[in-house]
């Protein structure tokens, strides 16, 4: 898959186009992906996917404290690379970009930029200035120029209402297996390995604290994971906590994602690794003292170590 910005002004022969954030790319976007292919195979074109960056939320600052992405700019392009698209355009989301109508839209950088002949929306697709661009409008005005706006069918499965909010809200929760169903793969987190206090090698249980790469990036809900930490291409059985470490540091707002490797000795201080998240195993407790801390640590690694092993 090539990638472009829009500034590129990237020449494609007969693009056949659909636009979306595509956050987690997750199964309602790969049904809108497929059919983009097929059509663009069956008329002779190329599939291109249109994409903002960053996202609308983060720049008209719509709850920016709390708002978290499932991807990373560079993951959904992964993503979107391994569905098998021949072109992603990145366009800048910007606050002029926000005021602009999605038929404006629409005119300026598919039809006159692209020189695209068809559109392809979701059933509930809208975009540009409130949103008031759905595939109906853009038929209308999309006519004159000769793009024909395709919409696509509703996308149903036995997952329930699949969006990117609701795979938000589901990790936020903790569920991991509603999660897994609406992306149909396991959320991961992409981090550097820092030093932390130690305390855990002093238990018997040394952790790598990792800080996510992206600042943006959502962290599910507190509690102990049973994860694999992948580096180097090669995947590693681990627990994980994400929380506040009461029993240690009680007084310590500050989130921390710490992972104990089992049977790993190498130190990976500095070094980048990729968390996915196999299933959340109990809340974050604090604890009377450091032993029993320590006691439910070997609990929590007897059950993890099983769970993994039996593919969870």
């Amino acid at each position: 898959m090539e990638v472009f910005n829009i500034s590129d002004k990237p020449e494609i022969k007969n693009p056949v186009v659909t636009i979306g954030i595509f956050d987690g790319v997750h199964k309602g976007h790969r049904f809108i992906l497929m059919n983009l292919i097929r059509r663009a195979r069956q008329t002779g074109g190329k599939s291109v996917v249109i994409t903002l960056w960053p996202h609308p939320r983060l720049v008209l600052n719509k709850d920016v404290w709390n708002f978290r992405l499932l991807h990373s700019k560079e993951e959904k392009i992964h993503h979107l690379s391994k569905m098998g698209i021949d072109y992603c355009i990145v366009i800048p989301f910007t606050s002029e970009l926000a005021a602009k109508s999605a038929c404006d839209f629409v005119q300026e950088f598919l039809v006159e930029k692209l020189k695209a002949k068809r559109l392809l929306l979701g059933y509930d697709n809208a975009f540009g200035k409130d949103r008031n661009g759905n595939p109906e409008i853009l038929a209308e005005c999309a006519s004159k120029s000769g793009l024909i706006v395709e919409k696509i069918d509703e996308f149903r499965e036995s997952a329930g209402n699949i969006s990117s909010t609701a795979i938000r809200n589901s990790l936020l929760e903790g569920d991991l297996p509603r999660t897994r169903k609406m992306l149909d793969y396991d959320y991961y987190l992409e981090g550097r390995v820092t030093t932390g206090n130690q305390l855990g090698r002093k238990l018997g249980y040394p952790t790598a604290n990792i800080i996510p790469q992206s600042a943006y990036k959502l962290i599910p809900k507190d509690g102990v994971y049973a994860v694999h930490v992948e580096y180097e291409n090669e995947m590693y059985e681990a627990m994980l906590n994400i929380g506040i470490r009461p029993t240690i540091d009680s007084a310590n707002p500050v989130k921390i994602i710490e992972a104990h490797l089992f049977d790993v000795d190498f130190d990976l201080y500095d070094r980048e690794v990729v968390v996915h998240f196999r299933k959340r195993i109990r809340d974050e407790i604090k604890f009377s003292n450091l032993e029993a801390l320590k006691q439910q640590l070997r609990k929590d690694e007897l059950e993890i170590r099983n769970l993994l092993s039996g593919n969870y």
